[in-house]
């Protein structure tokens, strides 16, 4: 039993490692982004004609060091992953089995996506690689949650199951919320080059933003001006969208944690995982106010980015959490019941 619960504990940890390398891989793919690297090797699966890994480090230079090593550390993540899923295959889960097939499945997807995105020159592409790359996140992050000892050991904490049906569903609908968030935040950065709205919390000096054909022949006017590129109406309230979901999920993340504090004041876990979430929000919300404040700079966009990814890992743990604590219900009010029953004998 000791040797199981060992070995276990270190396929946990080698996925937290995995999750942490995918974590660093989106990072690196924010960056390629807000350096405007994406095109800086115009070829693939070669570089420069050159094998990907045996690619002359002193040729390394300006956007082509990010674009370069972002292939390097996605490399990276797919063997991680194919050490993970035969990990995973050797449990004799089929759970797990399944989950390590799929994020085989992803990280090949992934792979060819961003090769598409090099070879057909489409920004679509560079949306749907974006997508994905969170997804897989998310699909990482879960394994690692559910491979620890701790999760193992939820079922036997009884809970009342009337107080976590609301928050299951809530922590559900946060988690999906944050990936649509991140869904728009990919589409604007892949969508224009230069932000539609650079203005904060006002947008172009107003509350709610003109679109008229007359009020965007005049800001696209001024922006001519500043050397930068036109707007569209779809381009403004896209950031709009993205600034009003940003708020609900906000508002949302807080409500989730003060009904944690009332509802489960015993599940040490949730509260404070519910309470870093709440943090990141606002540090996420910072992030992204500072980046329009900055004119997208490259690291403050790319925090941004790397704060999204984390704000939805804590999502999907908070998410699996929530959800497991739903078989303990059901066992602590069986128990009841029997119990019940049995003092009527």
């Amino acid at each position: 039993m000791a040797q199981g619960s060992t070995s276990a504990s270190w396929l946990s940890r080698y996925a937290w490692f995995t999750a942490i390398a995918t974590l660093l891989l989106v990072c690196s793919g924010g960056m390629v982004t807000s350096k405007n690297a994406g095109l800086a090797v115009p070829d693939w699966p070669t570089t420069f004609g050159y094998n990907m890994f045996l690619f002359p480090v002193s040729k390394w230079i300006g956007g082509i060091f990010f674009e370069h090593t972002h292939r390097l550390i996605a490399s990276t993540v797919g063997f991680l992953t194919i050490i993970l899923a035969v990990w995973l295959w050797r449990s004799r889960e089929r759970p797990l089995r399944n989950l390590g097939l799929i994020a085989i499945g992803a990280v090949i997807v992934q792979g060819i996506l961003g090769g598409l995105r090099v070879t057909m020159l489409k920004d679509q592409i560079g949306i749907f690689h974006a997508c994905l790359a969170q997804a897989f996140l998310g699909l990482i992050v879960f394994i690692a949650v559910i491979t620890t000892n701790f999760w193992r050991s939820l079922t036997n904490e009884p809970v009342d199951s009337t107080k976590t049906a609301g928050l299951r569903a809530l922590s559900l609908a946060i988690t999906v919320a944050i990936y649509l968030q991140l869904g728009l935040g990919a589409t604007m950065r892949h969508q224009h080059r230069d932000l539609a709205i650079i203005d904060f919390p006002t947008a172009n000096g107003v509350w709610i933003p003109d679109t008229s054909a007359a009020a965007l022949t005049k800001i696209n006017a001024w922006r001519d001006t500043q050397g930068l590129s036109d707007v569209t109406a779809f381009q403004i309230w896209l950031q709009m969208a993205h600034r009003f979901l940003a708020l609900v999920i906000a508002v949302a993340v807080i409500a989730f944690c003060l009904r944690v504090f009332r509802d489960l004041p015993g599940n040490t876990a949730l509260r404070r995982l519910s309470v870093l979430w709440v943090a990141l929000v606002f540090c996420q919300v910072a992030l992204g106010a500072w980046t329009i404040w900055s004119n997208k700079a490259a690291d403050v966009a790319t925090a941004h980015v790397a704060g999204g990814a984390i704000m939805l890992s804590f999502g999907v743990s908070i998410c699996a959490l929530s959800w497991r604590l739903a078989p303990a219900a059901s066992k602590a009010r069986s128990t009841v019941a029997t119990r019940e029953k049995l003092a009527t004998i």
